[in-house]
């Protein structure tokens, strides 16, 4: 019997994803785990395995179009059900007259018999924030569902008709020239990306939610740097600076595990394996994309998989689990020439490490003043997980690793 497919939740929070492209076409089979279509989050790209086997008998979402999590975005059912009756079958599941592509139906259907009142996730959200219910709000999606744009008339129509006064337009003193109209044209909106959108979001509430502490270290690089020209000499690897410091952070966590955390409401809870987040201004945006078991990862291979990172970053094909996990991001803008920065954590993760240039700098060893490449780190840290000791202890580990890069190696 035909059934309504509809769109999971392939990303944590996510409320609203767009059908990239389909990888079945209609009347053709498929097997549960098969890919039959791209969606793309705020973040990534991901490829939607089919939850079992079947037919996909209609696309009801064109390619490129936005649809919020839950709602229907096929018709599925089995190979006898080819060339059969489609639109009644829509009709039999509270689809309406479905057109033959597009999220919505034509007309607003019935609501559910057992006269419950479906919201979805961001509709209840803007109703929340607006202080409004959906008491007598009629939905338009299936089944009488309520879904944002319900909302967002909703609100309109309140705001058209709060009762509020216009203001009335001032009158011009006598013989006083009028203040010149704003000019027009001054400026230029580019409009948000959703990678941008989720960006804004996430350190907005991060900042807002996340008690943030820093603590800041000096670190010589010049022992790192002679390494590196000698592994470039003799070997002919190529390692950047930014591979160090990642291998530095999973010894760092190895040497203080109580460091490798993050908060949840019901504990703390401690990795078994180092997997970091590396900051990646792409062509996109900035993404986050995480290196899985650097403990064992060799500098090589460290350096490898985070040049793939910003390969598929520019080419928008990170899939939703390269951004999931990690306790720690690492972001690096020394080669920008900034000296100092103090990071925003990316969440659920406790901690970002923020990185500035190396500059020769005047330092006193054994009485002697010589001269040395510095840089400065500065931990941004949460204080629920992370107190302000452990942080230290942390920071102390770090630099110790990178004072001696060649224990990175082992």
């Amino acid at each position: 019997m035909p059934e309504l497919l509809l769109v999971p939740e392939v990303a944590a929070g996510a409320t609203e994803v767009v059908i990239a492209d389909w990888l079945v076409q209609p009347g053709a089979d498929y097997t549960a785990g098969d890919a039959i279509a791209v969606i793309e989050t705020e973040k990534a790209v991901v490829e939607m395995e089919a939850p079992q086997g079947g037919t996909l008998l209609k696309a009801l979402v064109e390619p490129g179009t936005t649809i919020e999590v839950g709602l229907p975005m096929a018709l599925v059912g089995s190979s006898s059900d080819v060339g059969t009756d489609l639109d009644a079958a829509l009709a039999a599941l509270g689809y309406g007259d479905a057109p033959a592509a597009g999220p919505a139906p034509a007309a607003p259907p019935a609501a559910a018999p057992s006269g419950r009142v479906f919201v979805s996730p961001i509709a209840r959200k803007l109703l929340r924030d607006a202080g409004l219910t959906a008491e007598g709000l009629v939905g338009t999606g299936p089944g009488g569902r309520i879904r944002r744009r319900d909302v967002e008339g909703l609100i309109a129509g309140s705001g058209a008709t709060s009762g509020a006064k216009e203001e009335e337009t001032p009158k011009e003193a006598p013989g006083v020239e009028p203040a010149p109209a704003p000019t027009e044209g001054a400026w230029t909106d580019v409009p948000h990306s959703r990678l941008r959108r989720a960006i804004a979001r996430r350190l907005t509430e991060s900042k807002q939610d996340v008690p943030h502490f820093y603590v800041k270290r000096s670190v010589t690089l010049d022992p790192l740097l002679e390494l590196r020209t000698q592994l470039v000499e003799s070997t002919g690897t190529r390692v950047s600076v930014n591979d160090f410091l990642v291998r530095a952070i999973a010894a760092a966590h190895q040497q203080v595990p109580d460091a490798n955390v993050i908060w949840t409401d019901e504990a703390i809870r401690r990795f078994d394996h180092v997997d970091i987040s590396v900051a990646i201004a792409s062509e996109r945006g900035l993404v986050t994309p995480v290196l899985r078991n650097v403990e064992t990862s060799s500098l090589s291979a460290i350096s490898r998989q985070v040049k793939a990172f910003v390969e598929q970053a520019n080419a928008g094909t990170l899939q939703q689990r390269d951004l999931e996990g990690g306790s720690i991001t690492i972001s690096n803008l020394g080669m920008h020439g900034v000296d100092e920065f103090s990071a925003i954590i990316n969440p659920p993760q406790s901690a970002i490490l923020a990185v500035g240039a190396g500059r020769p700098t005047a330092v006193v060893e054994d009485g002697r003043v010589v001269v040395r490449t510095v840089a400065e780190l500065v931990l941004s840290a949460d204080h629920r997980a992370i107190d302000g000791a452990l942080a230290a202890q942390w920071m102390g580990a770090l630099v110790e690793a990178l004072h001696h890069p060649l224990s990175l190696l082992v």
